[in-house]
Order: structure tokens, then sequence, then C-alpha cells
């Protein structure tokens, strides 16, 4: 008895050295080598300040802004709190709660994309259909008083395709979109007719 008690502390010992510490240090070493942004947060930086990351969705509900989806996690966006809703399609607050985003993103006669009136799983998703950013290019164009051609090339170029050209639906990173929207706005004023 006194063997397998000896050979279990020994092979408790390797595996929590190998699983605890040398695996860890081995994938940190790897990932800090070859895939650092990835590692680290994909975090973006705008004149040396760290100001979101291309993963977590962010609040944008003011005028001249694409609207990312809804987020159900915590407070918002809350990273911490990562979660849908988990609302029965059949549940009062969830229909009230899309009800009123329905009327928050109506701004044409065309139905409103169900990822601008629906969190996403995790509550945290960085992405909106390009149906859903096309469907904003009237209204953003129209309070950023630009042409709604120049932002729908805008949106156009910040489309992502398919992963590997098969894997998902091609998507747009509503945050990196509004930097750029950002960036466009500053380069100087541009009129509606332009």
């Amino acid at each position: 008895m006194l063997k397998q008690i000896r050979i279990a502390c020994l092979y408790t010992l390797i595996t929590a050295v190998v699983l605890g510490i040398l695996y860890p240090m081995g994938i940190t070493v790897i990932s800090q080598t070859f895939f650092r942004e990835k590692a680290n947060g994909q975090l973006i930086s705008v004149n040396g300040q760290v100001v979101g990351s291309r993963i977590i969705g962010q609040q944008f509900s003011g005028p001249g802004f694409f609207h990312s989806r809804p987020s159900a996690a915590g407070a918002g966006y809350d990273a911490t709190s990562s979660s849908g809703s988990n609302l029965a399609p059949t549940s009062k607050a969830l229909v009230d709660r899309v009800a009123s985003s329905v009327t928050t993103e109506t701004s044409s006669s065309m139905p409103v994309p169900i990822d601008l009136v629906t969190a996403s799983a995790s509550g945290l998703d960085p992405d909106i259909s390009p149906a859903a950013a096309l469907y904003q290019v009237e209204r953003v164009a129209r309070d950023r008083h630009l042409s709604p051609e120049r932002v729908r090339s805008l949106v156009l170029e910040h489309v992502q395709p398919r992963q590997f050209g098969l894997l998902g639906e091609p998507t747009v990173n509503v945050f990196e979109l509004n930097l750029a929207l950002v960036s466009q706005t500053e380069q100087g004023p541009h009129s509606a007719s332009e």
C-alpha cells in the first residue's frame, strides 16, 4: 500500500509540474512570441492611448455613430458579466426590449436587421452584419453631414469576409468602423452632396 501512495504522490507531482507550470509557461511563450496582439486582447490605440479592443463590443448610442448590437452583459458590454439575457422568445420583457430597440433603430421603411435589436449570446459581440451596418448609413451620413455614398463605401471597406472563405458570416466591427468614421470627419467637413 505504501508503494501505491508513493506512486500516486509522484504522479500528482509530475502532473502538477507539467500541466500546472510547464504547459502554461510554454503556451504563454508561444502566444507572446507568435500571436502577441491576440494574446494581449487585440487592443486598439489612438495617439498612443488604448481606447478599446477589437473583440469586445462597446456601446455607441449617440447620433453620428454606427450602433452596436444590444448587450445583455451586466450594465452593457461588461466583460465580467458576459452572458445573454436567457429570456425565452415568449418573454414579455424580451418582446418589450426588442420592440423598444426597433423603435430606436427605425430610420427607413426597410425592416430593421435582427442583429440591431437582439443581443448576442455573450453580450459582448463587437460585430454586426453588413446589412445592419448598411441599414444605418443614411442616419449616420445625415448626422455627420457626409454623403451617403462616402459612408456606404466606408462600411464596405470594413466588411470582414468569412473566415477561410467558408466559416461564419461576413461581419463589420462596429468599433473599428466608428473610429474610421471619426477619422474621416476630422479630416474636414464634407457636404451631404459630396
